[in-house]
């Protein structure tokens, strides 16, 4: 089976790749010249040149070089970053609970936040430590990826932290067992005392707000909750933030669709041989139909996230605020290679919103030559457009805002204090709740006229 993918990638299944000239076949009988002769080539090298040359770098650089003249988006993926990958887009690893953050951005390995529920949490590790060592290794000079592999690990293994807290000249160690690390993708406007999420907003509570960062393997079953919430609370309106989502698996984009609607198109895709594949919504709906809905983006806003506003735009079942996304309209196959240790991500589609559109920005040519069609575009009077500067505010004030500070789990170590500084203004959002504050106020005239 083929699992189709829309930025970052993903299908677990291995699939024939007949007619394309793949080196997974390196150690089978070559089934063509051209095959042969990249084999011989490897063989000579190997054995030839004047320096020692791994065949595992030849296999890559070969694999690179077939797959760099396609697409784009069409790539070769080595070990290490297909591990990562299979990481983000189950939203699961082995591994310890903390955000990170390190050189170039910091001087030194420094935790952003912990994450709720996990080992680092329970063991009292908070936002704004520094981590001077990891199982006796100093960090000083060590990149993020590295420190990030050092603390990810088998399941029951222990990883021991040399931890300096921010209130204290003396660092403390702490032994940490890794466990099974489940990511969030819906993330909500602030924190309860639980340090779970509030999906109201805090400025004004009628208004759900609910924010998805990738689409992942999770992403539906935490919406799912997400709206629950809403629905006990009583939300009458809500705000759905795909800003700076840079995409993820096309059916969690399909059901993210469905949620919110009771029939109509949802997406269709389109193979060379023009097969289509076209997605319909399923009929009933799990959240209410007439519940005012504003879907925002901007020009990080890719892929699945680009699905999802185009089909709730073009359905009219939303308004969409923001500025023009990213544009990109093509479905990449994620087929696996060397026993599942590497992988080939291939495009194989393109998809087309509800209106027949692709949104595919492919050229500079093509751009010229139809402005109007690629990307997502805002709702006729909601093009709300920032500057680079005020997008990096809003960025930095919102991952403040998304640290866990009030948790106590017994361990004695200090609460880090409150963001206190004056928020960024997000335009955007401004914008979104002018229009659903007056959608409330209809609504409330149409309940007490009936």
């Amino acid at each position: 089976m083929s699992g189709e993918v829309i930025v970052p990638p993903r299908n677990f299944s291995i699939i024939a790749l007949s007619g394309i000239v793949s080196l997974a076949c390196y150690l089978q009988a070559p089934r063509s010249r051209e095959a042969r002769s990249i084999v011989r080539a490897m063989h000579i090298i190997s054995e030839r040149h004047v320096k020692p040359v791994e065949t595992r770098e030849l296999y890559r650089h070969a694999m690179n070089g077939m797959v760099q003249k396609l697409d784009r988006y069409s790539s070769y993926i080595g070990p290490d970053d297909y591990r990562s990958l299979k990481a983000s887009l189950e939203q699961q690893f082995g591994g310890i609970g903390i955000w990170v953050d390190g050189p170039p951005r910091v001087e030194r390995l420094r935790v952003v936040s912990p994450l709720v529920g996990t080992p680092a949490y329970r063991a009292g590790i908070q936002a704004g430590d520094l981590i001077l060592a990891i199982d006796g290794v100093s960090t000083e000079g060590m990149t993020l990826e590295k420190s990030v592999v050092m603390m990810r690990g088998e399941l029951g293994t222990e990883v021991n932290l040399q931890v300096l807290h921010p209130d204290s000249s003396e660092p403390v160690e702490i032994a940490v067992r890794r466990d099974t690390i489940r990511t969030e993708s819906v993330k909500g406007d602030s924190r309860h005392e639980d340090d779970s999420w509030s999906y109201l907003l805090e400025s004004d509570p009628r208004i759900g707000y609910v924010r998805i960062t990738t689409f992942g393997d999770r992403t539906t079953g935490e919406l799912s909750a997400a709206m629950n919430q809403l629905r006990t609370r009583e939300a009458r309106a809500l705000v759905l933030d795909l800003r700076g989502c840079p995409g993820g698996l096309l059916t969690v984009a399909v059901d993210t669709c469905d949620l919110f609607l009771d029939q109509g198109r949802i997406v269709s895709t389109r193979e060379r041989d023009q097969v289509r594949d076209i997605r319909d919504a399923v009929q009933g709906t799990e959240f209410d139909p007439d519940l005012p809905l504003v879907v925002l983006i901007d020009r990080n806003s890719a892929s699945a996230s680009e699905i999802v506003a185009a089909c709730l735009k073009d359905q009219q079942r939303a308004i969409v605020c923001g500025q023009r996304s990213w544009g990109k309209g093509s479905v990449q196959n994620i087929i696996e290679l060397d026993d599942g240790r590497s992988a080939l991500k291939l495009t194989t589609a393109t998809y087309f919103r509800p209106n027949g559109k692709n949104i595919h920005r492919a050229t500079r040519e093509y751009q010229e030559e139809a402005p109007e069609a690629w990307g997502v575009r805002p709702s006729p009077g909601f093009k709300v457009s920032l500057t680079d500067e005020q997008q990096i505010a809003l960025f930095t004030a919102r991952r403040k805002r998304d640290v866990v500070r009030n948790h106590n789990v017994g361990t004695g170590i200090r609460q880090p204090e409150q963001v206190t500084q004056e928020q960024p203004v997000d335009l955007q959002l401004q914008k979104a709740l002018e229009y659903l504050r007056e959608a409330i106020k209809i609504n409330s005239g149409k309940v007490r006229k009936a």
